[in-house]
């Protein structure tokens, strides 16, 4: 068993989400004060709604008032997906974010921001957009010179069919 109160509520808790649909990405406790406040991340490959993310909250909030995870005293339980501008650090991180753009930190040094086109088992097909009225270039990333990847908001980007029509 477990010894960290966080690996316990991991091990309480992912079937649970796993039984909704979607994947348990974070669990974090944290205390201020006598506060206490427990911060559940869920996500799925199609995206979780404001529907389900109420449904695993009412889920987990009636597993956790049954098993003592969280100890005596009270705490704030908080249901949200991982936002905008979410870091990759699992192979279905990638793969959710094809056709993201993403600013990667590679291993030998320096940092890319290109969008992802493509996720297999050993890294990414990625498209660098160009600079000054150059067309874009393909870049293909293996896992191993990715440092760290984070999701980067778009303001401005057309969506397909604005560009196919």
């Amino acid at each position: 068993m477990s010894t960290t109160q966080s690996e316990r509520l991991r091990e309480l808790l992912e079937p649970l989400v796993a039984s909704q649909g979607l994947d348990l990405e974070e669990i974090e406790v944290d205390s201020v004060g006598r506060k206490r406040v427990l911060r559940v991340v869920v996500d799925s490959d199609t995206g979780a709604d404001l529907d389900r993310i109420a449904d695993v909250s009412r889920a987990l909030s009636a597993k956790l008032d049954e098993d003592d995870a969280m100890g005596e005293g009270e705490y704030t339980l908080e249901v949200g997906t991982p936002g905008a501008e979410r870091l990759l650090s699992e192979h279905r991180h990638y793969v959710r974010a094809t056709g993201r753009l993403v600013k990667f930190q590679l291993a030998e040094g320096g940092e890319l921001v290109a969008r992802i086109l493509k996720v297999d088992d050993e890294g990414v097909d990625t498209e660098v957009p160009g600079v000054k009225g150059r067309k874009p270039t393909a870049r293909r990333l293996a896992f191993g010179e990715i440092v760290r990847a984070r999701v980067q908001v778009e303001f401005s980007r057309k969506d397909k069919k604005e560009e196919e029509a």
